[in-house]
C-alpha cells in the first residue's frame, strides 16, 4: 500500500510539473518564469500595507493627514476632472469635496489650522492661493495674482508662503497656454525644461530665492523646511530654517530621494525613494518605496516593499503612514470594499510606523 502511494505521488508530480513546463514552454523557461514569479510574490508580500480607498476607474493620490488627525485630504477623480476630497481617515470614506475648481494645482492643497484648506489655483484671472473652510463654501484668497509658475505652496504664520518657483530655461513669456500640466501624476519633479526654486514670497508679494529645489515641507513648529535638490540623475534630502539659513544634507548616494512628509513630532522624516531598485540592482526600474530618516539624518529604514509606484507620504499620530500606490488590487481588497469592476491606477494605502519612530 505505500508503495502504492508513493507511485500515485510521484506521477501526480510528474503530471504537475509536465503541465506547467508545457505552459511554459522549456523547462528552462519554466523555472525562470517560476523564479521570477517567485521574486515577484515576495517582493509585494514583504510588508504589510493595508489598502485604505478604493474607487474604480478613479485614481486617489496626494493623501494628507489633517491636524486633528481624523481626515484625509485626497486628490481624486479622472484626469482632467480631479477634486480635492476629504475623506475619514479610519476608513478612507468619503466626506465631502472640497473644491471642484477649473485649473487646480494638484499637488499644492494642504491643511492650514484648524479645519482650513489652502491651495493653487487658476481659477478668476491668473494665478492665486485660495483658502477655505474644509466643511463649507466660503473662499477667498490669500496671495492673488502671482507671476509665473509657483508649485507647492506652504502657508506661514506670518502669511507669507514657502513655495516653489519654476523659471523656463529657454527665454520667453509665460503663458496660460505653455503652463505645466495640472493633472495629478506620480512623478511631481521632474520639472523638464524648467529650473526649481524654494522661493520665500512675503504676504506683500516680494519674492527671495532660497535654494534650488522642490518638494517643500513645512516642520509642524513652522521654523524648518525640508526639501528635494538635484544633483546630476540623482536627488537628495536637504534642510533649512524658512530663511535660508543653517543648510544642512541628510541624505546622499545615487538614488531619486523625494517627497518628504514630518512627523507630527518634528524628529522623523518620511519621503519617496527608489534607492531599493539601485542597492539591489534588480530589474524593476519604476519600483518606488515610502522610507524613513530622522530629522538629523540618521537611522534610515525601509518601510515598505512592494513592485510598484509607492509615493507622497503622509504621517499620522495614528502609528501609520498614509501613502498613494499602484499596487495590485487583490480580490480580498475588492471585496471588502464592495467593488467589482476592475480596478488600476493609484489609490491610497497604509502601513504601520516602526516601534522605534511611533
Amino acid at each position: 500500500m505505500v508503495t502504492v502511494i508513493k507511485s500515485l505521488v510521484g506521477v501526480t508530480l510528474f503530471l504537475i510539473s509536465s503541465i506547467q513546463i508545457a505552459e511554459a514552454g522549456t523547462l528552462l523557461d519554466w523555472l525562470h518564469h517560476s523564479a521570477n514569479q517567485a521574486g515577484q510574490d515576495e517582493l509585494r508580500s514583504a510588508d504589510n500595507a493595508r489598502l485604505l480607498t478604493l474607487e474604480p476607474g478613479e485614481n486617489e493620490m496626494y493623501p494628507k493627514v489633517s491636524p486633528d488627525d481624523k481626515h484625509l485630504l485626497v486628490v481624486s477623480g479622472k484626469p482632467g476632472k480631479q477634486v480635492f476630497s476629504v475623506r475619514q481617515l479610519e476608513n478612507g470614506d468619503q466626506r465631502y469635496v472640497v473644491g471642484d475648481y477649473q485649473q487646480l494645482v494638484f499637488d499644492s492643497a494642504t491643511w492650514h489650522g484648524s479645519g482650513e484648506i489652502s491651495f493653487l489655483s487658476y481659477r478668476g484671472d491668473g494665478l492665486s492661493l485660495w483658502k477655505k473652510q474644509a466643511d463649507d463654501s466660503v473662499v477667498r484668497t490669500l496671495h492673488s495674482r502671482q507671476d509665473g509658475l509657483l508649485r507647492s505652496p506652504k502657508l506661514l504664520a506670518d502669511g507669507s508662503i514657502i513655495a516653489v518657483r519654476l523659471v523656463a530655461k529657454r527665454t520667453g513669456s509665460f503663458s496660460r497656454k505653455n503652463k505645466l500640466s495640472l493633472k495629478a501624476e506620480f512623478n511631481n519633479w521632474n520639472r523638464a525644461g524648467y529650473d526649481t526654486k524654494i522661493s520665500h514670497i512675503s504676504k506683500y508679494g516680494a519674492d527671495t530665492m532660497l535654494a534650488p529645489g522642490l518638494n517643500p515641507s513645512l516642520s509642524p513648529d513652522g521654523k524648518r523646511v525640508v526639501y528635494a535638490m538635484r544633483d546630476g540623475q540623482s536627488y537628495h534630502l536637504f534642510i533649512m530654517n524658512v530663511d535660508g539659513s543653517d543648510l544642512v544634507q541628510l541624505t546622499d548616494g545615487a538614488s531619486v530621494d523625494v517627497q518628504p512628509a514630518w512627523s507630527s513630532d518634528g524628529k522623523w522624516l518620511a519621503f519617496t525613494s527608489n534607492r531599493a531598485s539601485i542597492s539591489e540592482q534588480h530589474h524593476h526600474k519604476d519600483n518606488w518605496d515610502i522610507w524613513m530618516i530622522g530629522r538629523d539624518g540618521t537611522n534610515l529604514m525601509r518601510l515598505t516593499k512592494d513592485a510598484a509606484k509607492d509615493g507622497a507620504p503622509t504621517v499620522a499620530d495614528n502609528g501609520q503612514v498614509y501613502f498613494h500606490s499602484d499596487r495590485k488590487v487583490t480580490a480580498d481588497d475588492k471585496a471588502a470594499h464592495q467593488v467589482h469592476k476592475k480596478t488600476t491606477g493609484f489609490h491610497v494605502w497604509m502601513i504601520v510606523l516602526p516601534a522605534k519612530v511611533s
